[in-house]
């Protein structure tokens, strides 16, 4: 047992390293939406880089964007789905490690147009709800 004890440290370290990084991501301006306000989309896409620096080690978040009005009735399809008030499409670019990230992305890939489906109630805090293409 006493000969495993230096692992224990690598560990630690393998799982600070398994945050996705968020640091030169940069945030494509939008037209002005007839449905959101500018911080709508600036807290949806908050709520985006915070669940992909979570949740996507092993990838460097490039690119995020609203994906604009013209999905207005896919937003009515995505909150009735998750039974939520209101949903909101992003689109986002990322580059993926040779590790494939979890296991389950093409490892030294780039995603392009990765959806984010986040939903919120009320004027509540928007949510995760689904992503991918």
């Amino acid at each position: 047992m006493r000969k495993f004890l230096w692992l224990l440290p690598v560990l630690l370290l393998c799982a600070a390293c398994s945050r996705g990084n968020i640091e030169h991501v940069q945030i494509v301006p939008w037209e002005t939406s007839e449905i959101y306000t500018d911080e709508d989309i600036s807290s949806a896409i908050d709520t985006a880089i915070d669940y992909f620096q979570k949740e996507f080690g092993g990838c460097t978040l490039t690119e995020i964007r609203y994906a604009g009005d013209d999905s207005a009735d896919a937003y009515v399809d995505w909150a009735q789905q998750f039974d939520a008030d209101e949903a909101i499409v992003l689109y986002s670019s990322f580059d993926v490690d040779d590790s494939g990230g979890d296991g389950s992305l093409n490892p030294n890939t780039t995603y392009r147009n990765w959806n984010w489906v986040l939903v919120r109630d009320g004027l509540g805090s928007w949510k995760h709800a689904t992503h991918g293409y």
